[in-house]
């Protein structure tokens, strides 16, 4: 083994690119001493030219011997170098492989990902479009309660109209609450005034509903821009519930015909709570005039609790028949008491005769235990039979 399979075989295990630098400064180390050698001997020949034949002779063959060496070891070199080709061509085709390999994975990875992404976009698209769909519900109902809303506000615009919802509202909660006869709307009372509606109680005097409330305060007052404007429209508020008050107070509280209250419907949850929130003093002075701001839920509790006033009065009209009907039921308990009692005594004697049998029958079963228990004494004339005595004596009878 010489020096180049030597060389060759320690490259072998060494990265490519280090093996491609090291040849390639062995070449340049080759070339650059063929490169001395050759102006050295050049200057020897010059230096040398006046020397023998001889000299020349083996100076040349000394220079083909060192010519020969410098063409075996640029072969072997050149051999050094193909074979390294050939190895940085193979882990060139290895590394490509490698690549290829990577490269299909990190490419299969990708399209995966890609369809997961495209899928799940899709789904997000798909519950995006329902939402859309509901947003455009939802936009055509708010489209239609606007439309609602604004042709509540031209009704409540004109005041006649804005009575006639305020009246509407009332008669609703009161015939969807109450049994018919036990309300009457427009009813006329003594005073010729005509109120709302009246709610007949049990003891004839009716409960007075008013549903004229002025709502074109309230709307002033909310419709107001500035401070000032606000106080103005606050201030012709109070007057004119304050007046409001007054009428329902001075029309329809008749002493000993009507109840000793009134109401005065306000059609708004709002209104109601905007009232109670900012003008407190208008409802303390309601109650003081024996009126009562109710708004529609507060009215439909008035009318569960009035239902419960007429059931309480039927029941009172009701007791004295329930207590006939009572009466009634205490004699038929005694009749049934008499005769339990009767059927009563009549088991008792019933028992009484059973037990005399049971007695009689257990007397019978001694009698016939003592019959079937004879004795016999034998004797050397006769025999006789000594049979039981009822009494505790003993009867002898003579055998025939």
């Amino acid at each position: 083994m010489d020096i180049f399979s030597l060389i060759r075989d320690r490259l072998a295990g060494l990265d490519p690119l280090l093996v491609v630098a090291v040849i390639a400064a062995v070449c340049a180390f080759i070339l650059a001493a063929t490169i001395g050698v050759t102006i050295l001997l050049i200057g020897r020949r010059r230096r040398r030219a006046e020397e023998a034949a001889e000299a020349e002779r083996l100076e040349a063959e000394e220079n083909e011997a060192r010519m020969a060496e410098l063409r075996r070891l640029q072969a072997e070199t050149t051999g050094l170098v193909r074979a390294m080709g050939d190895m940085l061509a193979n882990r060139q085709s290895q590394f490509e492989k490698a690549f290829s390999e990577r490269l299909d994975t990190v490419t299969h990875r990708i399209g995966q990902s890609i369809q997961h992404t495209t899928q799940q976009t899709g789904e997000n698209l798909n519950r995006l479009n329902e939402r859309l769909a509901v947003i455009d519900s939802a936009q055509k109902n708010i489209t239609a309660l606007a439309s609602q809303v604004t042709s509540l506000q031209g009704v409540l615009s004109n005041k006649q109209q804005r009575g006639a919802f305020g009246q509407g509202r009332m008669e609703m909660i009161i015939q969807d609450g109450l049994p018919k006869g036990s309300f009457e709307f427009q009813f006329t009372l003594s005073n010729a005034t005509r109120p709302d509606c009246v709610i007949h109680f049990p003891d004839q005097r009716p409960l007075v509903i008013d549903s004229k409330f002025p709502l074109e305060a309230v709307t002033a007052f909310r419709d107001a821009k500035t401070d000032d404007e606000r106080m103005i429209a606050g201030r012709m508020l109070r007057q004119n519930v304050t007046k409001h008050i007054a009428d329902i107070a001075g029309k329809y509280l008749i002493p000993g015909e009507t109840q000793e209250l009134a109401l005065m419907f306000v059609p708004s949850e709002s209104v109601y709570a905007e009232l109670h929130d900012q003008f407190d003093d208008l409802i303390q002075r309601a109650f003081r005039s024996r009126v009562v701001i109710v708004s529609p839920s507060l009215l439909m509790l008035a009318v569960q609790v009035i239902q419960q006033i007429h059931r309480d009065a039927r029941m009172r009209e009701a007791a004295d028949k329930i207590h006939a009907e009572v009466g009634h039921f205490m004699e038929d308990l005694k009749r049934l008491r008499e005769r339990v009692r009767k059927l009563e005594a009549h088991f008792g004697q019933a028992t009484e005769d059973i037990k005399q049998i049971v007695v009689s029958t257990d007397k019978l079963e001694r009698r016939g235990s003592r019959i079937r228990d004879v004795e016999f004494d034998d004797g050397d004339d006769q025999s006789s039979v000594v049979l039981p005595n009822p009494v505790g004596a003993r009867r002898v009878v003579a055998a025939e």
